[in-house]
């Protein structure tokens, strides 16, 4: 949803790698892949070095500062010599403990530098799940990829009761905003109804109570306009979502560049058809 521009001081030149000396039988590198104690660093994330006869494995530290665990997805961007983005790659870091880093490989395919582009991370206990095992609350609750045009931004809200039991949901979900430190954003107005801030958007009908057998599913929306006039802009990684009143938070990434509007509307709960696959989150 939206594009990065990188500088070249956060990108690492690889095309030292490879060589091999002539006449080698074994095949093996002249030179190790290159080091540098300054190596990309955001987010608790750090590239710490790269291998492979290719130099294409890159190595990476997740390191959680905070008291609780954290599960961490780090956005990559694959360039060329000349800085050009070529291609991208995500992993997850899944239960990363305070104070224990974690060691990571993402492989590099074509591409002579690699940037850090993201870090995103979300409380253990919070983390979206679309699959897998049921979560002790017996309903899965995430974000899909979303939509955006013309300045209108739309991303859906996805419950799935995977638990033994009916699940009862009426109303609107609620919504906390909170920027790159979790912290709670106070300065943006909440909204019932996608329709208060466009028409069309499939978050706009009215609330009316649901019963999920299990196996069923409900849906609901985050609607946005990015439209930048007078003010700060506000972005805003995160969204904690209660499904209703007393359920476990769940944390989402819709990444939210809410521009200067200062609101967010939300839909109320609609039952999904059976028939109809719920779209699943990029990561």
């Amino acid at each position: 949803m939206r594009s990065l521009l990188l500088p070249a001081s956060a990108l690492l030149l690889l095309t030292a790698c490879g060589t091999q000396q002539a006449g080698s039988s074994s095949g093996a590198s002249a030179s190790s892949c290159p080091s540098d104690p300054s190596w990309a660093e955001e987010g608790g994330v750090r590239i710490t070095g790269l291998r492979g006869a290719a130099c294409d494995r890159v190595e990476f530290e997740v390191t959680n500062d905070g008291s609780e665990a954290f599960t961490y997805t780090v956005s990559f961007t694959f360039a060329s010599e000349s800085g050009a983005a070529m291609s991208s790659g995500e992993e997850t870091v899944e239960s990363v403990e305070p104070g224990r880093p974690v060691r990571r490989t993402v492989m590099m395919t074509g591409a002579e530098r690699v940037s850090i582009a993201q870090v995103r991370s979300v409380p253990v206990d919070e983390t979206p799940s679309a699959g897998g095992a049921c979560p002790a609350s017996g309903v899965r609750v995430y974000a899909d990829q979303g939509d955006a045009a013309m300045g209108l931004r739309v991303v859906g809200l996805h419950l799935e009761n995977c638990g033994t039991e009916p699940y009862r949901l009426n109303g609107y979900p609620e919504v906390e905003i909170l920027d790159e430190e979790h912290e709670p954003i106070d300065s943006v107005r909440i909204l019932k109804g996608g329709d208060a801030i466009a028409m069309g958007t499939g978050a706009d009908a009215p609330p009316r109570p649901l019963t999920l057998a299990p196996g069923e599913r409900a849906q609901s929306g985050l609607v946005w306009r990015n439209t930048t006039e007078f003010g700060e802009p506000v972005n805003a990684p995160y969204a904690r979502i209660w499904a209703k009143p007393g359920a476990a938070p769940v944390t989402v990434i819709p990444e939210l560049d809410l521009g200067t509007t200062g609101k967010l509307g939300v839909g109320a709960w609609q039952k999904e058809e059976q028939d109809q696959q719920p779209e699943r989150p990029a990561s």
